[in-house]
Order: C-alpha cells, then sequence, then structure tokens
C-alpha cells in the first residue's frame, strides 16, 4: 500500500492521504520536478479485478476531458502514468496529476456546522455558474454531472471553484451510445438517472447544493412534493432567490432554466420570476384559516416557541428592571435636569424597543375579510392594542414587501389606495401561500 513519503515516477512525493476507496486513492503531493517545488493533488486508480471497467473509462475520460481545459477555477491537468510494478501491489495502478487549490470544501464548512447567509449563496451560485457557462458552451459541450459541496472548493482567495471531474461527460458521445449513471444522490435530476444528461442537468444539481447550503440538510434528506425538493419553510430569504433556485430544480427539465447563461441573467431579474404554486397549506404552519364564499378568517400566530419568547423577554427587561429602584428614588424624591433628561431617554428607548422587537416577536395578527369589508386587528399577549378597518372593494393588492439582505422576515402587506397595512412576520413558504389564498379569495392577481 502507499504511505506518505513514497515518490511516484521519481517525481511525485506523496504528502497526505484525502481519499481512499476500494480502487480509488487521492492524495496531496509535492512535485519535485518544479522549481520551486509545488504542491498537487495525485488520483490513483488500481487496475484490479475487483475494479469496474467503467471506473476506468470513467478515469481516462476525466484525464482526457482536463487536459482540454483551461479556466482559472477549474484544476490545471498536470500529467497522466501507469504504475506497473508498485510496492506492495500485483496490480498496476492508472495516475492523474493536477493542480492543487487551496481552500476547503462547501462539505467541510458544513459539516463544522458553518451556515451560508443569503448573500453567501447568491455568490457561489454567480461564481459556479460563471464556470458552467465556459464548460457548456465549449463545443462539444462538456457537463460535469457530479456538483455538491464536496466539490466545491472555497479557496484562500475566497473564490469558488469547482474540482473532481470524474464523471465529466463529453456531450457528444452521448449520441447512441450505452450510459454510465454517475452523480450523486439527492443532486441528480430524474434525466441524468436516465442517461440523458444536458447542461440543464448540471444546473440541476447545482440548485440542489443551494438549497443544502441554506437549509443545512442535503437536499436527499429533505421531504419531496411532486418531485420538488421541499425547503422553503426551513428559510428566510428573498422570495425571489427562492423562486429562482426552484427554477434550476425543476423536475421536468423542460420547464428548468435550460442553460447556464440564461440561470445568470434570471438571477439578475430574480423578483419577476413566476413563483411556484402552493396549493396547499405548508407543513408545521400554525396558521387558522376558514373560509366560506362570503367570509375569509386568518388567525396568524406570534413567531418562535415558548421557551425563545421566555428568553427573549427577560433579556429586554432585565436591563430596565436593573434602574427601576433608581426610578422609584427619583419619582419620590424628584432630580435635576440632567436626571429628567436621563429617564426621558429611557422611556424612548422603551417605547423604540416595544415597537421594534416586543410587537414584531410577541404580537400576532387576526385578519377578517368579508364582501363589504375587511378587518385587521394586531394583538399583543392577547390584548388588541390596533385595529383597521376598510372596505374589501377598496383593496389595490396583496403582496409582500421586498425583504433587505440580514433583515427579519416580512409578514403579508395588503394595500388600500396608497396605505399599507402589514400582518406579524410568516415564514417564507407562508407568506407566498397566505398572498396566494387572499388573492384567490379576493379575486385578485398575486403579486
Amino acid at each position: 500500500m502507499l504511505k506518505a513519503g513514497e515518490i511516484l515516477c521519481n517525481r511525485y512525493q506523496l504528502q497526505e492521504k484525502l481519499g481512499q476507496d476500494a480502487s480509488r486513492q487521492t492524495w496531496l503531493a509535492q512535485d519535485l520536478a518544479k522549481q520551486p517545488q509545488e504542491r498537487v493533488v495525485v488520483k490513483l486508480l488500481i487496475l484490479s479485478p475487483q475494479m469496474q471497467w467503467d471506473e476506468q473509462k470513467l478515469f481516462e475520460r476525466e484525464a482526457q476531458v482536463l487536459k482540454n481545459l483551461n479556466h482559472p477555477r477549474i484544476p490545471k491537468y498536470r500529467d497522466y502514468f501507469v504504475l506497473e510494478h508498485q510496492s506492495g501491489s500485483k496490480f498496476p495502478w492508472f495516475g492523474l496529476v493536477q493542480s492543487y487549490i487551496p481552500g476547503t470544501s462547501l462539505q467541510k464548512l458544513i459539516d463544522k456546522g458553518q451556515r451560508f447567509s443569503e448573500s453567501q449563496v447568491e455568490k457561489i451560485a454567480v461564481e459556479v455558474l460563471s464556470i458552467l457557462v465556459y464548460l457548456h458552451e465549449l463545443n462539444p459541450p462538456v457537463l460535469h454531472r457530479d456538483i455538491k459541496p464536496s466539490n466545491l472548493i472555497w479557496g484562500e482567495d475566497k473564490r469558488v471553484y469547482l474540482v473532481d471531474f470524474g464523471a465529466v461527460q463529453d456531450q457528444a458521445v452521448l449520441e447512441g451510445a450505452t450510459f454510465t449513471v454517475v452523480g450523486t444522490y439527492g443532486y441528480v435530476p430524474i434525466e441524468q438517472f436516465a442517461g440523458r444528461a444536458v447542461p440543464a442537468s448540471d444546473l440541476y444539481a447545482l440548485g440542489a447544493t443551494l438549497i443544502h447550503l441554506l437549509t443545512g440538510m442535503s437536499p436527499a434528506d429533505l421531504p419531496h412534493r411532486d418531485a420538488r425538493i421541499h425547503f422553503t419553510d426551513r428559510v428566510s430569504v428573498d422570495l425571489g432567490f427562492v423562486n429562482w433556485i426552484g427554477k434550476l430544480t425543476e423536475p421536468n427539465v423542460l420547464e428548468r432554466l435550460s442553460t447556464a447563461r440564461e440561470a445568470l441573467a434570471a438571477l439578475k431579474n430574480k423578483n419577476v420570476l413566476t413563483p411556484p404554486i402552493t396549493s396547499r397549506k405548508p407543513t408545521g404552519s400554525q396558521i387558522q384559516l376558514n373560509k366560506s364564499a362570503s367570509e375569509l378568517d386568518i388567525k396568524i400566530p406570534r413567531r418562535g416557541g415558548k421557551a425563545f419568547k421566555l428568553f427573549y423577554l427577560v433579556g429586554i427587561m432585565i436591563p430596565f428592571l436593573w434602574q427601576l429602584p433608581q426610578l422609584i428614588n427619583f419619582l419620590t424624591r424628584g432630580g435635576n435636569s440632567q436626571t429628567w433628561f436621563f429617564w426621558l431617554f429611557c422611556v424612548a428607548m422603551l417605547i423604540a424597543v416595544v415597537q421594534g422587537t416586543l410587537l414584531p416577536t410577541f404580537g400576532h395578527t387576526d385578519l377578517y375579510f368579508d364582501r363589504q369589508n375587511f378587518e385587521i386587528r394586531w394583538k399583543i399577549f392577547g390584548f388588541c392594542y390596533k385595529r383597521q378597518r376598510r372596505q374589501t372593494a377598496l383593496i389595490d393588492k396583496i403582496y409582500q414587501e421586498p425583504v433587505n439582505q440580514g433583515s427579519a422576515p416580512r409578514g403579508v402587506t395588503i394595500e388600500v389606495e396608497g396605505q399599507k397595512f402589514t400582518s406579524s412576520p410568516l415564514s417564507t413558504i407562508e407568506r407566498h401561500w397566505l398572498i396566494q389564498e387572499i388573492g384567490e379569495w379576493l379575486g385578485l392577481d398575486r403579486k
């Protein structure tokens, strides 16, 4: 067996094993022939009776394709060799040498517990798409067929690299040829399982990868409905971005975004994409909705669990309770103008906290519609602190306000003659479902 320190072909000194299975090994090595010496990746395949013929075919194809690629965020082909007589092995080894990309795979970052923000995920999407534009617009197109977090490297230069072309397909060989099913379950679209991979197949794998980054869960472990990956109830990101990912992961290849260039253009205009249809109440939602031909009654509960709310409330109130004895002493004994100013400032801060955090966190909303009027009631701890009533016929539109990066979740907004009324916060999929339900009952177009 190979060990660290061994030198292959009088040139490549093995340093660290990066991966291994029954017939393959991948090593980080030092290229001793280069001055100065440089690190490379050596991929090895043993030609043993246990090896499948398809493995050798894919290994040789990877070397052939990689040799003809020239992109700054794809590993560079360095060498290809055969070891006829290797110490400790009676079978020959095939070797492929490529440039080493310093960095960490996205899968390792996920395994370490890192969560990716919406802006980070969008940046990753753009960078991978730029690589796919290059691959797919070659003649013939080159399909990666195994895009997933472990094959995307977050480089030390903060750029994204696409690696492991072991499943790569030169699309020209697909015509009338037998095929090998490759890829990773959860990231592979239906047509690829049938041996009919197209450029849109890589887009599906990218979309599934983005879902993994946003949710922290493999798409194979997420629920599927009508063959679609159901993830929107687990994230709170811009609805346009959700719709765009939905277009990447459409099960039907004819309804999917078809090219990487088209996907890039759609991402820039993601807010005009048609949202997916949500015909039933999202799983786990506590919203109560009752409707008839004449009435629509909706109760939107508080967000978060009881333990979270208690912790949140205690965290907010402790500073004010700490100052309460001083306030009582001040009120009973009087104080100077500076003290008055301090306590006026404290009262103003308390009001701001109530409006900015307590109401969104602990508040809930009731919406009631009939054919003449509608009413919105905002409540906190069961008490109604605000009520608005308008004519139903005057409703202009129902929509969600644009969500800024890093901002708290938003609710549903009802606009009447330029005046806006917004419910308590909802998840992305709840907002979409509720907008659809209200819009259909009123006979309005969704926005």
